[in-house]
């Protein structure tokens, strides 16, 4: 049975996994917070954005994020959201990644996660459900990485900008336009761009637009309407960066209405 709980309920169980289940609601949002377990979270159906300090990481549907051990962070629903979660003790993430994550699921992860989900809390270690979490644990570690993170710069100027940016995001950015706003020149503002997002503009851009997109891809939308409206020249355009980006056209991604 799936488990609602609280996020203190499970700190001190003395297993090294624990799974549970939730749902939410279109736009639900679950305020800053943090965990003293990493943990995987799991989106079965909808979108989800997870959100800290550093950066902002975008959950398609039937994929997850890793957020390790301590990290503030907050999680919104874009759509309703099926959200499955695994805890996972520190002494079990050795070497395992220091940093959010979007992570693409294999289907033997996600029966994993499902059936963790089934468990009892105190499952019995040395029996089938102790098996089953050791299992998933290594094929946690085997789970690739999926470009989907947007990381913001320190600079508070920087970040006020890209956050504006964020409001209403397009392909067609202009260099010249960001240097003007930050009293920069196009060669300082480059070069601390990417020193501070590990990134060009124009790529930070593209992966900006690439967050606008997914939700409405996810809601339905044509992708004729979506590339027009965030500046890219052509449908076209905007299939081939979606398909450099995630390896697949935008016609395969979940929800998505023909056009």
């Amino acid at each position: 049975m799936v488990r609602n709980v609280r996020s203190a309920d499970y700190e001190s169980i003395p297993r090294p996994i624990v799974a549970v289940g939730i749902d939410m609601p279109a736009d639900h949002e679950i305020g800053s917070h943090s965990h003293a377990r990493g943990q995987l979270l799991h989106g079965v159906s909808g979108v989800m954005t997870v959100v800290t300090e550093h950066g902002t990481w975008i959950v398609p549907p039937d994929q997850a994020v890793w957020i390790p051990p301590g990290i503030i962070h907050s999680v919104r629903a874009i759509g309703p959201v099926a959200m499955r979660s695994v805890y996972v003790t520190p002494d079990r993430l050795s070497g395992f990644h220091d940093k959010c994550q979007v992570l693409a699921m294999s289907p033997l992860m996600r029966a994993l996660v499902n059936a963790a989900v089934d468990m009892p809390v105190e499952y019995d270690i040395a029996g089938r459900d102790g098996l089953a979490a050791d299992l998933l644990l290594m094929e946690l570690r085997a789970l690739p990485t999926l470009p989907l993170s947007l990381p913001l710069p320190r600079d508070t100027r920087l970040v006020k900008r890209c956050r504006r940016f964020l409001q209403a995001p397009r392909a067609d950015v202009k260099l010249d336009h960001w240097a003007a706003d930050l009293a920069m020149s196009r060669r300082t503002l480059t070069r601390h761009f990417k020193l501070e997002c590990g990134m060009s503009l124009a790529a930070w851009a593209r992966r900006a637009c690439l967050f606008a997109a997914l939700p409405r891809l996810a809601g339905g939308e044509k992708v004729t309407a979506i590339a027009l409206d965030l500046g890219y020249d052509s449908p076209a355009a905007f299939t081939t960066m979606f398909r450099r980006t995630l390896g697949f056209p935008p016609s395969r991604y979940p929800g998505l209405a023909a056009g």
